[in-house]
């Protein structure tokens, strides 16, 4: 980079720094009060409730990893964003009204309302794990490889200064993260579609973005499926139908719906305005494929066709490995000086947005769900805040420290970073979902069902995920539910696994429910009415239309 792209970021740097620090101290005086520094009670409005959302799920994973997996599949991977637009909507009609009607701060809470202590705890505790060992570190490792190869810096130098710059933005609370994630999305979508932009203007030959997109297509078209069939090499991470009719409405409703890092963002917001903001949110989902899946496929053609833009040295590792996860980071060295700072920009925003959200999550869990309810439980609100950002320091020095030591293990040498991230958060989705979902709308559902649910689906998924080494699976090849892997051995592919933990533990919960239901056990139930679900014409209206556009793209691309 050079010297204009470098002020570009640091003019960026300082508008979001100087916006962050005036929103803190506009209302400090209401900082030293817990759900204010977690939720922003009431503070949010729908439109930034729907760009935090989007700037927090949109990360190095999606940037980086997402890319990476449209450059080695295709189009296909964008089933996780026009499929989560629609488990948007979803959530908005049904989970949003549960959690606001009963009060519900934070997962663990539901948990601990719904069902026991231990139920809770455990979860909490499962959180904690999952969001640091595999969120915080794998967006720290995608997030600082993109900077290494856009600015040459080091890449363990850029997860350090990645963390650093989140833990300042986090420690100014929800508050503070929710209004400065509004101009992250800003930066993040203009730099992204200006990447866009100038890839498909190369691939047009100067003809622009629309010609560009259909020699994309004509010439790329084996990466314009949307559903792969199992002689595809790709069906193992995305396996034909399970995309519409399976594991990935597990995994996107677990994500959305039963995430703190998520569903924070709507916790502290009136009904109406909570479902405006994640209706938004789902809009900004149906764009998110031109920005972080074609410049994937862009790159896949460019390369292919031998244009002299992008070299192929590019995306080689050390060992002369192609690595996916240098796609969208070898398209960024197209960009003219001033462009490549402020893509440098979007980048650094996604980034930081997503592990900012992820650490105030972190925060919240430990400080409301272990330190209030086992550590200390007198403990006043300013310390619960002093708690909660010393949660912030660590959980990010933590994921700093696996980054630097196994990120390049895990996630390099040739890897998709995106699909590690979905595999290994699969673990414990289906155990997860079928907890809250029961929770939801089962009251004979014990607390002794939910536990099973809760390490059950773990088990499960952990022996799923290596019953082909037990034994021979290739009979189930002959309903598509296993393909070989590079070594001949037939394994599950992880939606199906997911599926099948799923629904495992829902009979497994529906036992036990009733047979404790049987000896008088009588479970406490949520508050629920029919009328909470109800729809302002203008919101049926608008989530109609994003159910047709979803259908109407899966038609096209089928």
């Amino acid at each position: 980079m050079k010297l204009q792209d470098y002020i570009v970021f640091i003019i960026y740097f300082i508008i979001v720094a100087g916006y962050g620090l005036y929103i803190y101290y506009r209302k400090k005086s209401a900082v030293q009060d817990s759900k204010d520094y977690f939720l922003a009670e009431g503070s949010l409005t729908w439109w930034a409730i729907g760009a935090s959302l989007i700037a927090s799920n949109i990360s190095a994973e999606q940037f980086i990893g997402m890319s990476g997996s449209g450059f080695k599949m295709g189009l296909a991977i964008a089933a996780y964003e026009w499929m989560a637009a629609v488990t948007l909507i979803v959530v908005a009609i049904f989970f949003m009204p549960v959690y606001l009607k009963n009060k519900i701060f934070t997962m663990p809470q539901f948990l601990h309302e719904r069902y026991n202590g231990t139920v809770a705890m455990i979860m909490a505790i499962f959180w904690l794990m999952l969001y640091i060992v595999v969120n915080l570190m794998s967006i720290l490792y995608l997030g600082a490889v993109a900077i290494s190869g856009i600015s040459g810096i080091d890449i363990g130098t850029c997860i350090i200064l990645l963390s650093l710059f989140a833990i300042f933005i986090t420690l100014g609370g929800m508050k503070v993260i929710g209004y400065t994630d509004v101009i992250q999305v800003l930066v993040l979508v203009l730099g992204g579609l200006v990447a866009t932009y100038i890839a498909l203007d190369i691939i047009s030959d100067g003809q622009g973005f629309f010609t560009g997109l259909t020699n994309l297509r004509k010439g790329a078209s084996e990466h314009f499926d949307m559903i792969f069939t199992p002689d595809n090499e790709n069906y193992m991470d995305l396996p034909g139908l399970s995309v519409l009719l399976g594991g990935l409405w597990i995994a996107n409703l677990s994500y959305w719906g039963c995430n703190q890092y998520i569903t924070q963002r709507a916790l502290g917001a009136s009904l109406p305005t909570a479902r405006n903001g994640i209706l938004f949110a789902a809009f900004l989902k149906m764009l998110m494929p031109v920005i972080v899946v074609i410049p994937g496929i862009a790159v896949y053609y460019i390369i292919k066709n031998n244009i002299d833009a992008i070299s192929p040295d590019l995306l080689l590792t050390n060992s002369g490995v192609q690595d996916p996860n240098k796609a969208y980071p070898a398209l960024l060295t197209l960009l003219p000086s001033g462009l490549k700072g402020l893509s440098f920009a979007a980048l650094t925003a996604a980034i930081v947005a997503s592990l900012a959200g992820k650490a105030n999550s972190i925060a919240t869990i430990f400080t409301l769900d272990i330190y209030k309810k086992a550590i200390n439980k007198e403990a006043t609100e300013s310390k619960l805040v002093s708690i909660g950002k010393i949660s912030v320091v660590v959980s990010l020095l933590l994921g700093t420290l696996l980054a630097l030591i196994v990120g390049d293990a895990l996630m390099g040498e040739g890897k998709q970073g995106f699909q590690y991230i979905q595999e290994y958060t699969g673990f414990v989705s289906p155990g997860i979902f079928a907890m809250f979902l029961l929770g939801f709308f089962w009251k004979k559902t014990t607390s002794n069902a939910a536990l099973f649910a809760t390490i059950g689906g773990f088990v499960f998924s952990v022996i799923l995920k290596f019953s082909g080494q037990l034994m021979d699976l290739e009979f189930l090849s002959t309903i598509n539910f296993a393909v070989p892997n590079a070594q001949g051995v037939y394994e599950i592919p992880f939606m199906d696994r997911m599926s099948i933990v799923f629904l495992l533990c829902v009979i497994g919960m529906i036992i036990i429910s009733l047979y404790e239901n049987k000896k008088g056990i009588i479970p406490k139930g949520l508050e629920i009415d029919v009328k909470m679900f109800r729809m302002s014409p203008t919101f049926l209206i608008l989530s109609l239309l994003i159910i047709g556009l979803t259908a109407a793209l899966y038609l096209a691309f089928w």
